[in-house]
């Protein structure tokens, strides 16, 4: 499909459209731009760690002041991440993800690099200012997603890696970089430890699903998926296992676990998991926005952890 024709359909769609995109379109395209689901997961992670350091010690000094600059280096490092992918995926997302602003036009590919220039500088600046452990995290992530869109590395092309990638800055980096900065330095107590060995395994289960529902673009411009090499049904089943493995796990160790209220961690946490099989009974794989609603499904799981986790904390 041409660019013309993916202006104009977008032209069509902003007639029944809401009002921040029939108002303030470009605002509307910058929230596509910044992938809203990823920019939800880092606002909770930064929200949960801290609150998981203040239940932990609530005579430490905090405020929710303390929350802004962090939140503002994770979410600018965020915009640079995906944005840096979307640069490099102009023609695939043609085809996978034609919404999205430089495939659909909204965004031209000059205003792309601009606005990946300037958030990653502010990423970096914002979390220097802050604690060294904040600009470790940071500085990490940025170099990680980086080398995960930008050719010749382009780690994205290979499955192993790809998700490597994602678990290894979602799950541990992102984790252990905010506690340490909220804790002001070690040591990293037991629940911070399963609450991030939690999210890198589910944030593997993210990665190995993601490419699912963009099998047609993928395939042209040889992006070797694990679903191009498996088939959807064994990644699918893959996916859901490694979620419930996460689940039980929690609930096995939640008992040992110090400073968190184990009843209400395995309760919560059971009750997810029937959720999870009940929604992925209901999926058809042949169907690409079926299938895209339930990964949809997998990341509010994610969301969600990141509300369990310091409430048991706070009751524990």
């Amino acid at each position: 499909m041409s660019r013309t024709s993916y202006k104009s359909s977008n032209k069509s769609s902003n007639k029944s459209s809401n009002l921040v995109q029939r108002y303030a379109p470009w605002l509307y395209a910058f929230w596509k731009f910044s992938r809203p689901h990823t920019v939800i997961g880092t606002s909770l992670s930064v929200l949960g760690l801290y609150l998981i350091v203040l239940a932990g010690n609530r005579e430490l000094l905090l405020h929710p002041t303390l929350l802004i600059a962090p939140l503002i280096a994770c979410l600018c490092g965020n915009v640079y991440i995906v944005g840096l992918n979307q640069l490099e995926d102009i023609e695939i997302d043609r085809i996978n993800k034609p919404h999205l602003p430089l495939a659909s036009g909204e965004f031209s590919v000059q205003q792309g690099r601009l606005l990946v220039v300037l958030t990653g500088i502010i990423a970096i600046a914002v979390a220097a200012s802050q604690s060294p452990y904040l600009f470790g995290m940071v500085g990490l992530s940025l170099a990680i997603g980086t080398l995960y869109s930008l050719p010749p590395v382009r780690l994205k092309r290979f499955p192993f890696w790809a998700s490597l990638c994602i678990f290894t800055v979602r799950g541990m980096i992102v984790n252990l970089g905010l506690f340490l900065h909220f804790n002001q330095g070690f040591p990293i107590p037991a629940k911070v430890w399963a609450l991030t060995l939690f999210i890198l395994v589910f944030t593997f289960a993210i990665a190995i699903f993601k490419d699912m529902p963009d099998t047609e673009g993928d395939r042209r411009y040889n992006i070797r998926t694990l679903t191009l090499r498996l088939g959807q049904r064994p990644v699918f089943n893959l996916s859901r296992a490694v979620l419930t493995g996460c689940y039980l796990s929690i609930v096995a160790i939640a008992p040992f676990l110090p400073g968190v209220n184990a009843p209400f961690l395995m309760v919560s946490h059971l009750t997810v998991l029937a959720t999870l099989w009940f929604r992925s009974y209901k999926i058809d794989l042949h169907d690409k926005v079926e299938v895209a609603r339930f990964y949809q499904v997998i990341w509010k799981l994610f969301f969600l952890e990141y509300l369990i986790f310091p409430a048991a904390c706070f009751l524990g």
